[in-house]
């Protein structure tokens, strides 16, 4: 069996506020629309927003999302900070900082209580080096 495609969705209780957040503020295009469910798509990759009381949901599953933490890759993690929290003044959860293992990056607070970690890859630190693995 081969995989052929893999993506989140995010169930939610407005569809429209957080498909318009992907849009607006993470440059997503709508690539599928109901009232219900929003396919999202953006050269790095793929999401979609579920509304958490559909029928297609099974009985007791429609839950909020809890716990979950979407990670988005940019080259400049500072100038989308400068962007989301600076100016559109996002709900920044974690302030723009350098990691050892390897990130700067912040993480906002999406619609939905989904939280988004930009991250800029950088060098890390000798001792986290050796954890990556070799191509």
């Amino acid at each position: 069996m081969k995989i052929t495609s893999f993506y989140p969705v995010v169930m939610v209780d407005d569809v429209t506020e957080a498909s318009r957040f992907y849009r607006e503020e993470l440059a997503f295009e709508t690539t599928f629309e109901t009232g219900w469910y929003v396919s999202l798509r953006n050269d790095g990759g793929e999401l979609a927003i579920l509304d958490r009381t559909h029928e297609t949901i099974p009985e007791g599953f429609g839950e909020p999302v809890r716990g979950l933490l979407l990670n988005i890759e940019v080259t400049d993690a500072a100038a989308m900070h400068a962007r989301l929290v600076g100016e559109r003044r996002l709900p920044e959860r974690l302030t723009l900082r350098d990691e050892d293992f390897g990130q700067r990056h912040f993480i906002i607070e999406a619609p939905g209580g989904v939280l988004v970690d930009v991250i800029e890859p950088i060098d890390p630190s000798p001792e986290f080096a050796a954890a990556y693995a070799t191509a």
